[in-house]
C-alpha cells in the first residue's frame, strides 16, 4: 500500500473513491461539504433518507455521484466528531479500508485528517492514518499453496494539509511507511510456524536484512556461548535439537562516540515449558514466544530505513525450550555469564534465563540505555489484560519517555513497580537466586530477576505477553511494540 498527497480540491481528484466524514445530525465534514456543493446536494439528499448511521465507523458507499471526478464516495460516520478519541480515529480509518477492500477500487482519496481528534494535531492524524491503513491491509502469508487475496486497496492519497511544509510532510510519510514496514516484518516472523522459524532461520534472516539495510550482523554459536559462560541461556537450549544463536545487529547512524541504545529481544521460537510442561490447549500459540525478538527485527529495519542519526544495537538470544533426556530439570543450578548462580525451580520461566545472559553480554557495548522486550509472563496478562504492556525501569525519566511514546502511538505500556521488597521472593538456600518466586506479582518478580543483571545500566523491561499477539479467530502477531520503540527513538534522535 502506497501513500501520496493531492493538492486539488476533492471534487477535482480522479480516483476510485473519495472518503469523507459525516457526524451526528448529518453534519458533513469540510471535504464532504465540498462534494455536496459540487453534486448539487446529492449527498445531503441521500443522508436525509436515513441510509447512514453517524455511529463511529459506519460506512455508506455511493456510486456515480454527479459533479465530481471520483468514481465513488465513501461516507464514514464520525459520531459527535469534536469528541473523537485516538481509538475512534483509528476506527474510522480501519472501517474505511475494510469497506473498500474487495470493491472495484484500488486507489482512494482519504479526507480524514480534517476530522478533529481531541488533543491531536494533523501530523498525528496523518501518521495514524498511514499506520492504521497498513495494519488493516496486512495479510498473513500462508505456507499452504492457496493464498488469501491481498488487500485490494493499493494506493491512498491524502489532501495536502496547509499547516505542514512539503519537506516535513514527505518526511512524515516516509517515516510512517518505514515504521509500517517494520511492523510487517515483525508480524511475518511472529506468524511463521515454529518448524520453519527456528533460531537458525532467525540468524539467516538477520544476515539477509543486514545486507539489504547495511547493518553489521554477528551470530554467536553454541561454542561461543560456552566460552563466554552463558550457562543460563544454554540451560534453556539443552533439551532442543535446534542449536541456539545469539544474534547481534548494529546500526550506526551517528558518530562512534555516541553511546548506543541496545534493544534485547526474547527469541524463544517455541516454548513447551520444558520439563515443566505447559498444558496442551493453546500450546500452538507458543510459537509467538519469539515476538520480542521479532519486534527488535522490525525496529532495526524501520530505523535503518528512516536513517535516524542514532547508534542502535539489537541483541537477540534465541533457542527452543523443549523436553528431552538432556533438558534442564527443576532443581538444577546454573551459572550465568555474570557469575551469579540460579536455581531453576520452573523450566517454564525460561525467558528470563536467556535474557539475563544477553543483558550481561550487552554490557560490552557500554550502552547509554538498554531495553529488553519479551513475552515474559502470563501474570502480566492477568494484571494488564491485552491493552497495555508492562513497563518496568530503574530510571523514572526513561520509564516516562517510553510511556509517553506508547500513549502517542496507541502502543501503550503501563509503569509497574520494581521495589526491592519484591526481591525477597527470589531468595533460595542453594544459589544466588531462584528463577521464580511465588504466584503473587509474577510479572514484577520476573522483572526483579532481570534487574539483578542490569544494576550498572539505565534499563527498562517491556513485558509484552498480553499484547504481542491475538488468539481466537483473529489469531496472529500484532507487531507491538515496534511503534512505541520507533516513536521513542525518533524523539531521542530529534529527527
Amino acid at each position: 500500500m502506497e501513500f501520496s498527497t493531492k493538492a486539488q480540491s476533492p471534487e477535482k481528484v480522479r480516483t476510485g473513491c473519495i472518503v469523507v466524514g459525516v457526524s451526528e445530525g448529518q453534519r458533513l465534514s469540510p471535504s464532504a461539504k465540498t462534494l455536496d456543493i459540487a453534486s448539487s446536494q446529492h449527498l445531503s439528499r441521500l443522508l436525509k433518507q436515513g441510509d447512514l448511521s453517524a455511529k463511529i465507523g459506519k460506512t455508506l458507499l455511493i456510486h456515480g455521484v454527479p459533479g465530481i471526478l471520483g468514481e465513488r464516495v465513501l461516507l464514514v460516520g464520525t459520531g459527535k466528531e469534536k469528541n473523537l478519541s485516538d481509538r475512534d480515529y483509528r476506527t474510522l480509518v480501519r472501517s474505511s479500508v475494510l469497506a473498500l477492500d474487495g470493491t472495484g477500487t484500488d486507489d482512494a482519496l482519504f479526507c480524514l485528517s480534517e476530522i478533529p481528534v481531541a488533543g491531536r494535531d494533523v501530523e498525528w492524524k496523518l501518521q495514524q492514518l498511514i499506520l492504521t491503513a497498513r495494519e488493516t491491509g496486512y495479510r498473513i502469508t500462508r505456507v499452504a499453496d492457496q493464498q488469501d487475496p491481498a488487500c485490494t486497496l493499493k494506493q491512498i492519497s491524502i489532501p495536502t494539509p496547509g499547516k505542514i511544509k512539503p519537506v516535513a510532510l514527505n518526511t512524515l510519510i516516509s517515516q510512517s511507511q518505514a515504521i509500517a514496514n517494520g511492523l510487517a516484518i515483525t508480524r511475518d516472523l511472529g506468524n511463521l510456524p515454529p518448524n520453519l522459524c527456528t533460531p537458525t532461520y532467525l540468524a539467516e534472516s538477520a544476515k539477509a536484512m543486514g545486507k539489504q539495510w547495511k547493518l553489521k550482523i554477528e551470530v554467536l554459536e553454541q561454542s561461543d556461548m560456552e566460552k563466554l559462560g552463558m550457562g543460563a541461556l544454554l540451560a534453556v537450549a539443552a533439551g532442543s535439537r535446534q542449536p541456539p544463536k545469539l544474534i547481534v545487529m548494529h546500526y550506526n547512524g551517528a558518530a562512534k562516540s555516541q553511546k548506543p541504545v541496545v534493544l534485547v529481544g526474547k527469541g524463544i521460537t517455541f516454548d513447551t515449558g520444558g520439563i515443566s510442561l505447559k498444558p496442551a490447549p493453546e500450546m500452538d500459540e507458543m510459537k509467538f514466544d519469539m515476538c520480542g525478538a521479532a519486534s527488535v527485527f522490525g525496529t532495526m529495519r524501520a530505523v535503518a530505513e528512516m536513517k535516524l542519526p542514532i547508534h542502535l544495537i539489537g541483541v537477540i538470544p534465541t533457542c527452543e525450550n523443549m523436553p528431552d533426556g538432556n533438558a534442564t530439570r527443576p532443581g538444577d543450578i546454573v551459572r550465568s555469564m555474570s557469575g551469579q548462580t540460579i536455581e531453576i525451580l520452573n523450566t517454564d520461566a525460561e525467558g528470563r534465563l536467556i535474557l539475563c545472559d544477553a543483558l550481561t553480554y550487552a554490557e560490552k557495548f557500554e550502552p547509554d540505555t538498554i531495553i529488553d522486550v519479551a513475552t515474559l509472563t502470563g501474570a502480566c496478562v492477568i494484571a494488564l489484560g491485552n491493552e497495555a504492556a508492562g513497563l518496568f525501569a530503574n530510571d523514572d525519566k526513561l520509564s516516562e519517555k517510553l510511556r509517553v511514546a506508547g500513549e502517542y502511538t496507541g502502543d501503550r505500556a503501563w509503569p509497574m513497580p520494581l521495589w526491592e521488597e519484591y526481591q525477597e521472593g527470589l531468595k533460595t538456600n542453594f544459589a544466588d537466586m531462584a528463577n521464580v518466586a511465588g504466584r503473587a506479582g509474577g510479572s514484577i518478580t520476573a522483572a526483579c530477576f532481570l534487574a539483578r543483571f542490569t544494576r550498572k545500566m539505565r534499563w527498562a523491561h517491556l513485558d509484552i505477553a498480553g499484547v504481542a499477539y491475538k488468539g481466537g479467530k483473529d489469531k496472529g502477531a500484532t507487531g507491538r511494540p515496534v511503534k512505541l520503540f520507533c516513536r521513542y527513538l525518533i524523539q531521542r534522535s530529534g529527527h
